[in-house]
């Protein structure tokens, strides 16, 4: 097993993605910062490390930078490297319209991280996006220009569609195969996509491999990108000292964004025929799910592919409602970082479960990054489930 420290107190560890369950098997090390590793720990032979391709896939988002390194496995892709930091690049720009230089120094700090570990991992394909900061910023694609020139880095700007896209394959393994719609929604900082799924476009499709996480993405029935998140929200209607009425305002903000895609494509009278789940892959959701687990720090074994009944996470976000900034801070899955920030994600979630009311919810500390892996590995054909299947059409 490969083990090594990374920056940012994060642990970076060989670990390998288990495409199916989302549950996490530790076999001789326990992983718990965020971000730090994907759900299971294993060893790996010798001579497949050696030969195994290494992929990266970077993340720039409107709150975080993130990073996953990955060799492909025999069930996915195994995890060599990991990075992950707060840098909220999208602070300001919703009231300026600009990246702050405060924000674009913090940035170029954690890409330059970035760029050290995908050299160090000498990856042979990499994708590097930003996503709705660098989309609306006027000075955006000038940032991106400087990271080239400083740092090497050719970061794309991701469109609306593919980000969603994406974000479907990182986590569609977590999906209930018996569920007939699925809503998968990722809830970021300066943006949210929410993409709708009709499984009864695959039924009998095989599991369990790459192949199937962008096969997914023919699934798809209806998708929107709505221009709000967790940073701009809350910069509108305050994050620190958030009341009821403020709360409500969120709310009622994000449903009048939700309105105009529920009135074309009509989900919540198809949901009352069809057996329907929700899979959030956010920051949102997953501190939801560290708080209603009651962990003593966040746990990505735990927290990933884990069920929750839509009820319990709406009496998680009241108990948050009614605590105060100082007592958000100190709970050990919400931290300094994001106290100022989960409500508005709260309030996203609720505007959710109030358009399209569903019982049941899973949760994916997983997606753009895992989604971008998948398509790059797929493309080369170099999963184990693509070589057997190759050989068996000679």
């Amino acid at each position: 097993m490969n083990v090594a420290r990374l920056d940012g107190d994060k642990l970076g560890v060989s670990t390998e993605l288990d495409g199916a369950s989302g549950a996490a098997q530790p076999v001789a090390l326990k992983v718990t910062p965020r971000d730090a590793a994907d759900p299971s720990l294993v060893s790996q032979d010798a001579s497949e490390q050696r030969t195994s391709p290494v992929y990266g896939a970077l993340d720039l988002g409107t709150n975080n930078c993130r990073l996953l390194v990955a060799r492909p496995s025999r069930r996915g892709f195994l995890v060599v490297d990991a990075f992950s930091r707060i840098i909220r690049l999208g602070e300001g720009v919703s009231t300026t319209g600009q990246l702050s230089n405060e924000a674009m120094e913090r940035t170029i700090d954690a890409l330059r991280i970035c760029s050290v570990k995908l050299a160090r991992a000498r990856t042979v394909r990499s994708r590097l996006v930003a996503t709705e900061a660098c989309r609306v910023a006027r000075n955006g694609t000038a940032f991106l220009d400087r990271v080239k020139q400083e740092l090497g880095l050719r970061i794309e700007i991701l469109t609306r569609e593919m980000e969603a896209k994406l974000a479907v394959s990182g986590c569609a393994a977590l999906i209930d195969q018996r569920a007939d719609l699925v809503l998968v929604f990722d809830i970021g900082g300066g943006s949210s996509e929410l993409i709708w799924l009709d499984l009864s476009r695959r039924r009998g499709a095989p599991r369990h491999s790459l192949a199937e996480r962008v096969e997914a993405q023919n699934c798809i029935a209806a998708w929107t990108s709505l221009p709000v998140g967790v940073v701009t929200l809350a910069e509108r209607y305050g994050g620190q000292h958030v009341t009821n009425d403020s709360f409500e305002a969120m709310v009622a903000h994000v449903m009048g964004m939700l309105g105009p895609f529920e009135r074309e494509y009509r989900f919540r009278p198809a949901m009352q025929r069809a057996s329907t789940h929700l899979l959030g892959t956010s920051g949102t959701v997953t501190t939801i799910a560290g708080v209603h687990l009651g962990l003593p720090r966040y746990d990505r074994s735990r927290v990933d592919g884990c069920w929750m009944q839509t009820s319990d996470a709406r009496s998680i976000v009241r108990n948050l409602l009614n605590r105060s900034y100082e007592e958000r801070i100190s709970e050990p899955c919400i931290g300094r970082d994001r106290a100022d920030l989960v409500l508005a994600g709260c309030a996203i979630l609720e505007a959710l479960l109030r358009v399209w009311p569903c019982e049941r919810l899973r949760v994916a500390d997983r997606g753009l990054r895992e989604g971008i892996l998948a398509n790059l590995m797929a493309e080369d054909g170099v999963t184990r489930d693509n070589r057997r299947h190759q050989g068996q059409q000679r």
